[in-house]
């Protein structure tokens, strides 16, 4: 993946690096090759230290400042997904909840989601085959009032898997997602306290 020869003080052999999804990613869905060229270790460093790190130091600040003002922080981690499986086949997911197995994230938020979603007519699979990835794992902590939920939207949902062009299903899903923004908006914090889930029905309105 790289030019120069990488010393020992860089971890080479964990099993996500082996599959190429280290922190630079060297493949995306399907084992299919991002770069065409070899990186350099300059450029390497850039990527981690210009964008990695202040991304992530500015994620943290934003969950702190949230958690510290509300006693509740909530990461909504959204990524598209290819269509799992073949067409017509029923068990199908069209959107895939990552909690890492109920570590991350409250159960009445997960709960909210996943009927959000089943009640405009979507199939919900979760933690299979996506339970969350480096964000879900990374600032979930909902022993600690943060909560963080990975959301895997199937592409062929709002889009032409081959051109990438938007098809008819684009605007709707915009509606369903808004949709879920406002019921999440309309949640009682003190739900994910491990009390029942309330929604503020003029907020979700």
């Amino acid at each position: 993946m790289f030019v120069e020869p990488l010393s020992d003080r860089f971890n080479t052999t964990s099993p996500r690096v082996a599959a190429g999804l280290g922190t630079l990613a060297r493949v995306v869905a399907e084992n299919k090759p991002i770069y065409r060229e070899r990186l350099t270790l300059e450029d390497a460093r850039m990527r981690i230290e210009g964008i990695y790190h202040p991304y992530h130091a500015a994620l943290q600040k934003l969950l702190s400042e949230a958690a510290s003002s509300f006693g509740v922080a909530v990461l909504i981690d959204c990524h598209s997904m290819p269509r799992i499986g073949r067409h017509g086949e029923r068990a199908t997911p069209d959107i895939v909840l990552g909690d890492r197995y109920g570590t991350t994230c409250g159960a009445a938020l997960v709960d909210l989601v996943e009927t959000s979603f089943v009640a405009a007519g979507l199939r919900v699979a979760r933690n299979r085959p996506y339970a969350g990835g480096f964000c879900t794992r990374s600032y979930g902590r909902p022993q600690h009032g943060i909560h963080a939920l990975q959301i895997e939207i199937s592409r062929h949902l709002y889009m032409n898997e081959v051109t990438q062009e938007k098809n008819a299903g684009f605007e709707p899903m915009l509606g369903i997602i808004d949709t879920l923004i406002q019921t999440l908006i309309g949640l009682d914090l003190m739900s994910l306290a491990g009390g029942p889930v309330t929604i503020d029905k003029e907020a979700a309105e």
